[in-house]
């Protein structure tokens, strides 16, 4: 099914222009029923897009400023492959402050998902510790000293409490106004180590000098091995110390 899955949505609804949304899904701006709409197509599974719709609509209601699934006309939060959501205005976090207002907003995802259940198909960074692939990961494709290193990185998280991790916190997903903090694009969410989500600029978490160490390792390992091999990939890897 293509973009006609949209006339599920109602009769007044129009895509307007593309949007960056990754190499994964082709992401529109759209007009919906006299506002401004977000849709989006991708590939993944039913179940990967229930997780997903299920997380921001609870989100939202625990009061974080996130995409909001759209129902269609016969209340689907998704329909072949294809989401529509609230569009988000604001800027990108650019001083220390705004930064630390991130930080904030993270852990505070990080508190209400303690309890959340996996991604389907996915695993988190010491799920792959003894596993091979996940989703996007598969350590077989690494050269073996790689894995050594990522693995060595992942070891120094075992036995830290699980939650849902946004998993791509950088300037492009974070919409700032005065009052609020939004979190966008939830494609790299799932249930890890809440170190991943808080290797930020100005080290604005205020992690001390061990515990921003250990995440930026694990989070340097783990980006290698999500995108591996492109160049960012075998840059990031670079960045995790040899075992």
């Amino acid at each position: 099914m293509g973009w006609e899955t949209l006339d599920l949505w109602g009769d007044d609804v129009t895509r307007i222009e593309r949007l960056a949304g990754g190499v994964a899904n082709d992401v529109w701006s759209v007009h919906l029923n006299g506002q401004i709409a977000v849709a989006r197509r991708g590939v993944r599974s039913d179940a990967d897009l229930a997780w997903e719709a299920e997380l921001l609509v609870r989100l939202d209601r625990e009061g974080l400023t996130v995409p909001v699934p759209i129902a269609t006309t016969d209340g689907r939060l998704f329909a072949d492959g294809v989401v529509v959501m609230t569009y988000i205005e604001g800027a990108a976090p650019e001083t220390a402050a705004d930064w630390r207002r991130v930080a904030d907003t993270l852990r505070q995802l990080h508190r209400l998902t303690r309890e959340w259940p996996q991604r389907p198909g996915w695993r988190s960074s010491t799920d792959l510790l003894h596993a091979d692939t996940g989703t996007k990961i598969d350590l077989g494709a690494m050269p073996p000293e790689g894995v050594a290193r990522c693995r060595a990185a992942w070891k120094r998280l075992v036995g830290r409490q699980t939650c849902v991790v946004h998993g791509d916190p950088n300037p492009r997903n974070i919409r700032l106004t005065a009052d609020r903090v939004a979190l966008i694009d939830w494609d790299e969410a799932h249930v890890d180590v809440p170190d991943l989500d808080l290797v930020l600029p100005y080290n604005a978490a205020g992690l001390d000098a061990e515990a921003h160490d250990i995440a930026a390792q694990a989070s340097a390992a783990w980006e290698a091995a999500v995108c591996w091999d492109d160049e960012y990939s075998v840059k990031r890897l670079a960045e995790v110390r040899a075992v």
